[in-house]
C-alpha cells in the first residue's frame, strides 16, 4: 500500500525572525519559506548601524542576493544544502488586501505581512501555511484571523524550568569522607559513591555530623573543598555566593555564568572578585546592553553621548561605589579604586562599544545578559583573546526586550549548551542578600 503523500509546509517569516537569526532560512529542513516583500522593506531600515540587529539584516540581505543569482525572487528558489526546501518573496496580495485593515483599523506593516500569508494560503490550497514570528502580539493577531502562527524555535531551551543550576546537594555522605576532605582539602571524586560528577560542578555534601562545600575539578578528577573567602571587603553570605567567588577566582575557568533574581549579588561579587585579581588583568570591563525605554533609541535622550548613556550605566557604578565606600576616603583601598577608574583600569561601558574588539588579558563582565540573543552571546565570546576571562550574569525571568523570553535569550542558551564543559562553570544564586525589604518584594510581589 503506497504511503500517503506528505503535506507540503510553507513558513512565512516576520522581520523579527531574521533580526534574531539571519540564517533562519536554513533551519526549516525540506520545508519551503516565504518572505513577504514588506519584510525586505523593513530590513532596509535596519541595514545601517553597529548593533547586532543591523548585522543580522545585512547578512540576510547578502544571503538572499547570492541565492537569487539565477532566479527571480518571486519564483521558488532552491536553498543551498541537501534536504533543503525552497524560498521566494511574496507580495501583499490582492484577494485578501485590506482584510486586516478592516478588522484592526490601521495600515501597519504587521498587517501587510499577515495579508501576504493569507494570500499565500489562497494560492497554495494544498499546503499548510504558518506565520513564524518572535512578536507575540503579531502571532495572536494571526491566530485571530485563523492563520497558523508559531514562534521561531531554533535556539530555544525546551526545559527552562530545569535549567542547569551548577550545584547539587547530597545527603548521607560518609562522614569519614567529609572529615578527610576537611583535612586534606581534596579527595578523589570516585570515592563519593552515588554522587554525579560534572566538570566544574559545585556540591553541598552533608554527613551525619557536618557538611562541606566542594567542587569537582575535571583536570585532576578530585573533589576539592571550597573555602569561604572575602574579596576586596566583600564576604559571601551563603553557599551559592561562596561558589561564585570560587569560580571567578579560579584561573582555570575562563567562562562563567551567573543567574539569579535582583539582590542576589551577581554584579557585586563579579566586580569585587575582579578587583581582587587586578594584577592578573590589564583592564576590568563592566558592560551591559542598552535597552531603551518605550522602544526609543538613546538618541532621544538630551545631552552628549556620555549624558545619554549614564542613566543605563548607573546600576554598575552603584556596585562599584558600594565596594569603595566600605573604607573612608583616606584609606588606600578607597584610593586604589579611584585610581583604577581614573586610569581606566576599570571601565564601565555599554556593550555596543565592545563589539569588534579583541579582548586580551582583560576581565570582562557582562551584566543583564538575559537581554542578549544567543548570537550576541556567541559574538561576544568569540572576541576573547589570550588571558581573557568572561562573566555573564542576569535574571532570565526579567527580560526587557520584546522578542526574547526565558527560553530564547542568550543567557539561558549559554547555560544549557555549555554545562559540563571544562572551560565553563555556572552558578544559580537563589537567596537575595540586598535587604529584607528587597527579599519581601521578590517573594511576595
Amino acid at each position: 500500500m503506497p504511503r500517503p503523500k506528505k503535506q507540503r509546509k510553507i513558513f512565512v517569516f516576520d522581520t523579527s525572525v531574521i533580526l534574531y537569526d539571519h540564517n533562519a532560512l536554513q533551519n526549516f529542513e525540506e520545508n519551503d519559506v516565504a518572505i513577504p516583500i514588506t519584510v525586505l522593506e523593513e530590513l532596509d531600515n535596519f541595514k545601517k548601524g553597529n548593533d547586532t540587529k543591523n548585522y543580522e539584516a545585512r547578512e540576510f540581505i547578502r544571503m538572499v542576493d547570492k541565492l537569487s543569482q539565477k532566479n527571480l525572487l518571486q519564483e521558488w528558489t532552491p536553498l543551498n544544502g541537501p534536504k533543503k526546501g525552497k524560498f521566494k518573496v511574496i507580495m501583499n496580495g490582492q484577494d485578501s488586501q485590506n482584510k486586516t485593515d478592516k478588522i484592526f483599523g490601521t495600515n501597519k506593516n504587521d498587517h501587510k505581512i499577515i495579508n501576504a500569508a493569507l494570500t499565500l494560503i489562497a494560492e497554495e490550497p494544498d499546503a499548510k501555511v504558518t506565520l513564524v514570528s518572535k512578536d507575540i502580539n503579531l502571532r495572536l493577531k494571526a491566530k485571530a484571523l485563523n492563520l497558523s502562527a508559531e514562534d521561531y524555535e531554533t535556539g530555544k531551551i525546551q526545559d527552562v524550568q530545569n535549567l542547569y543550576s551548577g550545584k547539587s546537594t547530597y545527603e548521607d555522605i560518609d562522614q569519614d569522607l567529609i572529615d578527610l576532605l576537611f583535612k586534606e582539602g581534596e579527595v578523589s571524586g570516585m570515592e563519593f559513591k552515588g554522587v554525579q560528577l560534572l566538570a566544574n560542578h559545585y556540591y553541598i555534601l552533608k554527613g551525619k555530623k557536618s557538611s562541606v562545600l566542594a567542587y569537582f575539578n575535571p583536570e585532576t578528577k578530585m573533589m576539592e573543598r571550597v573555602e569561604k573567602r572575602s574579596c576586596y571587603g566583600i564576604l559571601p553570605r551563603n553557599a551559592e555566593q561562596t561558589f561564585a567567588l570560587h569560580a571567578i577566582l579560579n584561573s582555570e575557568i575562563p567562562l562563567i555564568s551567573m543567574q539569579g533574581v535582583a539582590g542576589t549579588g551577581k554584579t557585586l561579587l563579579s566586580l569585587a572578585a575582579s578587583i581582587e585579581q587586578r594584577r592578573d588583568f590589564k583592564q576590568i570591563y563592566l558592560a551591559r546592553p542598552i535597552v531603551p525605554l518605550s522602544n526609543k533609541d538613546i538618541g532621544y535622550l538630551p545631552g552628549d553621548i556620555k549624558s545619554k548613556i549614564n542613566p543605563y550605566m548607573e546600576p554598575l557604578w552603584d556596585n562599584l561605589k558600594l565596594i569603595k565606600n566600605q573604607w573612608p576616603e583616606t584609606d588606600r583601598n578607597y584610593k586604589r579604586i579611584e585610581d583604577m577608574v581614573n586610569k581606566e583600569k576599570i571601565v564601565v561601558t555599554p556593550l555596543a562599544y565592545i563589539r569588534g574588539r579583541s579582548l586580551s588579558n582583560v576581565m570582562f563582565i557582562v551584566d543583564e545578559a538575559q537581554n542578549l540573543t544567543p548570537h550576541e552571546v556567541k559574538t561576544i565570546i568569540t572576541r576573547a583573546g589570550d588571558g581573557c576571562k568572561m562573566i555573564f550574569s542576569g535574571d532570565i525571568h526579567q527580560i526587557d526586550t520584546p522578542y526574547l523570553d526565558e527560553q530564547s535569550n542568550g543567557l539561558s542558551y549559554l547555560i544549557d549548551k555549555l554545562k559540563g564543559n571544562p572551560l565553563f562553570t555556572h552558578i544559580s544564586l537563589e537567596k537575595g542578600e540586598r535587604s529584607e525589604l528587597a527579599n519581601l518584594a521578590n517573594d511576595l510581589l
